[in-house]
């Protein structure tokens, strides 16, 4: 067996193993809202979590591990089979746009103090939320077309495979070239174009705060700043490991598309084959990273992550009370 598929065997169990569990203690803990952290920013970090464990479920169980691994029945189903084939990129487009919205969010909060009050509100976080997700499941209708069954046995449909032509005709090529500035090269160009903005306000906010505090209070500590520091930090390191995980993916279908390499044959060790798919196992190493990251930047996520290791089912029926609570409070409202 060719060795990237000796990797593939590996790396994908683990990173289900791993990326499962995390995703579901970040909801959690973050539902639970002990983290220091506005309502607004929760509701954008429960998001972001809930699609990157829709990743794990769909990319990288489902469809890396199951699919391939253990056949069963049911998802040999053609509507199974599509369905997995169609939600694999919704997902993925899910994860992205949410870590774009929760950018622009941090973006208005630090740089625009006037339009902050309006925006950076919850109900604007789930109108947002909302809008996202009802678009990109409309932009990733056409995936369900783009499949037929491999055989029909005593009228049950078996088996998907791509429709003869769909993507290589020019409406699918348009289609193709459209999902991949969708999915990567817009969204991380506005989350560089936030971030950098950003940088700036903050650089332009604290000589202002130095000049205005004057040289008396040099050596005393700026709480205002030490709050913006670690904004930045948190910012920077979600955004920042998400364009460096995607960016093999990003170059490999880049290149694949310009040099017309797309189909492999079976051919296992063609360098486009193996950076195709490192590609896509460090972007959905992506969605197993958010976990690591606000346990290291974040005391009081790193704390509640302790306790709930300690006691993980007196903080599960803690959550599962406060749900029920949020759940009646809003069918009255």
């Amino acid at each position: 067996m060719p060795t990237i598929l000796h990797i593939k065997e590996i790396y994908y169990p683990i990173l289900a193993a791993f990326g499962f569990p995390a995703n579901l203690v970040t909801i959690v803990i973050l539902s639970r809202g002990n983290c220091g952290l506005s309502k607004c920013i929760s509701v954008y970090k429960v998001t972001m979590a809930t699609a990157d464990l829709l990743v794990i479920i769909f990319n990288v169980t489902l469809y890396n591990i199951f699919s391939y691994h253990f056949p069963y029945p049911f998802l040999s189903y053609t509507a199974v089979c599509k369905f997995i084939l169609c939600m694999n990129p919704a997902t993925l487009d899910l994860s992205v746009w949410f870590t774009v919205s929760f950018t622009f969010d941090r973006f208005v909060s630090i740089c625009c103090q006037k339009f902050k009050t309006k925006y950076c509100t919850v109900r604007t976080a789930a109108a947002v939320i909302t809008t996202i997700s009802v678009l990109i499941c409309l932009e990733n209708i056409p995936f369900w077309f783009a499949y037929e069954p491999d055989r029909i046995i005593n009228s049950v449909h078996w088996g998907c495979h791509n429709i003869l032509g769909f993507f290589s005709s020019p409406a699918g090529a348009a289609y193709s070239w459209f999902e991949s500035v969708f999915v990567a090269w817009l969204p991380f160009a506005l989350i560089l174009l936030f971030n950098c903005l950003t940088v700036r306000c903050i650089l332009e906010a604290s000589r202002a705060r130095r000049g205005l505090r004057g040289r008396s209070s040099e050596n005393q500590s700026d709480p205002e700043m030490k709050n913006r520091r670690k904004s930045i930090i948190l910012l920077f390191t979600v955004s920042g490991s998400l364009i460096l995980l995607w960016l093999t993916a990003i170059v490999s279908f880049l290149t694949t598309r310009l040099t017309h390499t797309v189909h492999y044959q079976a051919d296992y060790a063609d360098p486009a084959y193996i950076a195709t798919e490192t590609g896509f196992m460090l972007m959905y190493l992506s969605s197993c990273t958010n976990m690591c990251i606000y346990a290291a930047t974040q005391t009081k996520f790193r704390e509640e992550l302790k306790q709930m290791m300690k006691s993980p089912w007196t903080v599960m029926l803690i959550f599962v009370k406060k749900m029920k609570k949020y759940t009646k409070a809003s069918c009255l409202n």
